[in-house]
């Protein structure tokens, strides 16, 4: 019997009704995967290729024979607006099976969740942290809820790969089985994974089964791709000059343009016209940025506004809207996003998707291609790479156009290799320690000490927490009240730990700034950080507003627009580079590959870029004197073991070589005044490098590197030891160092 015949007949109809000529390859394979196996599964296929009906078609089909007496399949998504998007997906698969479909998150009424505890059925869409707290406020429930649970189907499994968020994914899934007595068997999908050997046993930990992955045969898919650079005030690269075969630059208006333009913004404003578009930016503070400027180009051109914006810091009324607009095949706007469309969320035939600066990771850049080419168009991408123009006189590593060589990296990583960033699953996760323990004595009252080690060290995803380390952590919490002991000997929460608990800000494990929600009139507008003082401006939801009232006991912020342009403000935005990108970067600069998608502004800045670095062997040496007692180190290392060389050279080595004024532009390179040759330097480095050394040499007097959310509980120990075994790259910045010296 093929696949299909095995559907249920309320499957085929489905089918049937949306024209499919033919199933999919991955709904073959994931077909028989789940019906013929009784092992986890991952199902990884480019983005729209109907991953989620693959895995639901069958686990559907199997709950219309022998329909599961609770909640029988939880999905987990990592944002709220992919659950909205499955949740509306999944409703018109199930109705007419009767199979109900939950989802519950922040912004579910109470009503429906209500609903859900009376008649625990069918599917359940869920993030991450709205697990946790169900598991927290609802404990006594679990066993009524998921005593029949059979599939946790987790979407885009790979952005849980590389932090917290990951390992508190894993400890739910464990806590909820035994809470439940079930074993459910756990299907993860994604379009990128890098390592998918080291994703499948991530997602068997903790289980006695293993991970199946099946085969499927990619699609030869054409992608449009374009690269333009611009600077931000000045001439253009291009201006003025023949550049034979390279793509043209695309026409700009400049007329009526606001005052001070970006160019690069205008290039956005002028292409994405007529069009369904979303425009990605890296930072919340950028989002709002650029869509002020487009807003203000409109109104320069006496244009409606055409243009949505949508991030985590809006009101879960503007982001819902923007979905909404963007499904509507008869509108055409543009939204301006961060990473919460990045995943998942169809909203119809996009044409087009322009990348603002270059992305950090290749698995992010793929997400981003993957929000076009649905419905028969092919994926299109633009990529608008920005810098400053560099002084005359400015310093070399300041004249290297850092994102664009990034950009280029991460489409050739790609296309030549079919590279993407492997999870990241090595930490010592001290931090989630803590609010595990915090939400295992929560839910399950007191324990005595050896009960709490044993029902939290056995989670998989401390297995390599010691006990000795335990010991000191919960001696650390009852000094501090975050836990206290019974006169019986037994441990609860103490009242430190309950402000922690009672806040909903508990649930999640990635760090939050303290936010202040701000509105006008009927109207939430989203939520800032350290609002300014009355009558000040601000930016959210792509406009300015000017406060007018601020209420510090319940963190609200009262405003009225205003026209203008101020910068927002929602907290630091890291990347984490890996090395691989930073070492295709130099590859590029070597290399006088002409790349097809480049165009003309790009093209010349590019050759500026190679030509700069022939002429000063910043390639072939890691280390290049700029004049006098100035040098420049280019380690072409990733973020983390970047991190580790900064603090190997300050603390290791800078004595010994007469080094000072370090000051480092992470990951590209370190600029330091220095008594020693650059013979002597790569020597120190080789001879200190090769000298064992206790990792935790590499913190700084009195510094207690507080890297993670729940950092700031643990003794000061247990931080040091997480940051320098766990975060910095050591092993990564000793094989560098080696090698340099080999080349000498």
């Amino acid at each position: 019997m093929n696949i299909f015949d095995r559907y249920a007949p309320f499957i085929q109809d489905f089918i049937y009704q949306n024209n499919w000529e033919s199933l999919r390859a991955i709904q073959v394979a994931a077909g028989d995967a789940i019906f013929n196996n009784d092992s986890h599964v991952l199902l990884s296929a480019a983005t729209a290729s109907g991953k989620t009906e693959a895995a639901f078609f069958p686990i559907l089909t199997l709950f219309s024979q022998d329909r599961p007496q609770s909640v029988g399949a939880i999905y987990i998504g990592p944002l709220k607006a992919l659950i909205n998007d499955q949740f509306t997906r999944l409703n018109d698969l199930c109705r007419e099976a009767h199979i109900p479909v939950w989802h519950w998150h922040g912004d579910v009424s109470q009503a429906h969740k209500n609903k859900l505890l009376k008649n625990p059925s069918g599917i359940l869409q869920i993030t991450p942290e709205s697990l946790e707290a169900l598991l927290l406020r609802k404990h006594s429930h679990i066993a009524r809820l998921f005593g029949d649970l059979r599939f946790i189907v987790i979407d885009e499994v790979h952005s849980l790969l590389r932090g917290d968020r990951g390992g508190q994914t894993l400890c739910l899934l464990e806590r909820l089985s035994r809470l439940a007595g079930v074993n459910p068997r756990r299907i993860g999908l994604s379009a990128t994974i890098g390592d998918p050997q080291g994703t499948g046993r991530f997602l068997a930990a903790g289980t006695d089964k293993t991970t199946l992955i099946p085969e499927i045969a990619g699609q030869n898919i054409r992608w449009r791709l374009s690269m333009e650079h611009f600077y931000i005030r000045g001439e253009q690269s291009a201006e003025g000059k023949e550049i034979g075969e390279a793509l043209p630059a695309l026409d700009m208006k400049t007329d009526s343009a606001p005052k001070n333009a970006d160019p690069g913004i205008g290039y956005i404003f002028e292409h994405s016209r007529g069009k369904k578009c979303l425009i990605f930016a890296n930072s919340r503070e950028e989002c709002e940025a650029v869509t002020t400027t487009l807003r203000q180009y409109c109104e320069a051109r006496r244009e409606a506004d055409r243009f949505l914006i949508h991030h985590g810091n809006l009101s879960a009324a503007y982001r819902e809207t923007a979905e909404a607009v963007m499904k509507d095949d008869e509108q055409y706007q543009t939204t301006v996003t961060t990473a919460t469309l990045e995943l998942g969320i169809d909203i119809g035939r996009l044409e087009r998707a322009f990348q603002i600066d270059a992305p950090f990771t290749v698995s992010s850049f793929l997400q981003r291609m993957g929000r076009t080419g649905r419905r028969e168009l092919p994926p299109e991408m633009w990529f608008v790479m920005r810098e400053e123009q560099p002084e005359a006189r400015a310093m070399l590593p300041l004249t290297v156009p850092w994102g664009l060589l990034q950009g280029i990296a991460l489409v050739q990583l790609y296309t030549e290799q079919r590279w993407v960033e492997p999870p990241k699953l090595d930490r010592l996760p001290f931090s989630l320690l803590y609010h595990q323990t915090m939400c295992t004595l929560a839910s399950c009252g007191e324990m005595t000490p050896a009960e709490l080690a044993s029902r939290v060290l056995s989670l998989s995803c401390f297995h390599k927490i010691t006990q000795d380390d335990y010991k000191i952590l919960l001696r650390h919490l009852l000094t501090s009240e975050h836990i206290q002991k019974t006169e019986e000997g037994g441990l609860i929460v103490g009242l430190a730990g309950e402000r922690q608990i009672n806040s909903f800000k508990f649930y999640a494990v990635f760090k939050e700034n303290e936010e202040y929600t701000v509105r006008t009139e009927s109207q939430e507008l989203g939520t800032i950080v350290s609002p300014p003082p009355i009558g000040e401006k601000i930016a959210l939801a792509g406009h300015v507003w000017i406060v007018e009232e601020i209420d510090y006991k319940r963190h609200l912020v009262y405003c009225q627009q205003v026209k203008g342009k101020v910068p927002a403000y929602f907290g630091l935005c890291p990347g984490d580079i890996n090395s691989r990108i930073l070492e295709k970067m130099r590859h590029i600069l070597i290399q006088d590959t002409v790349y097809p998608y480049l165009m003309k502004n790009a093209l010349v800045r590019l050759k500026e870029a190679r030509h700069t670095a022939l002429a000063s062997g910043m390639t072939e040496r890691p280390l290049i004197r700029l004049g006098g007692d100035m040098w420049c180190l280019f380690p072409w290392l990733g973020t983390y073991a970047f991190l580790a060389l900064e603090r190997f050279i300050k603390i290791k080595c800078a004595p010994l070589l007469g080094l000072s004024a370090l000051d480092c532009s992470r990951p590209y390179f370190m600029q330091f005044k220095m008594k020693a040759t650059g013979e002597e330097f790569l020597e120190v480095l080789n001879a200190t490098a090769q000298q064992p050394f206790d990792p935790m040499e590499l913190i700084y007097k009195g510094e207690v590197p507080l890297f993670e959310k729940y950092d700031e509980f643990l003794p000061a120990e247990l931080v040091k030891k997480g940051f320098a075994h766990g975060i910095l790259g050591l092993e990564e910045m000793k094989l560098r160092i080696l090698a340099w010296d080999k080349e000498r």
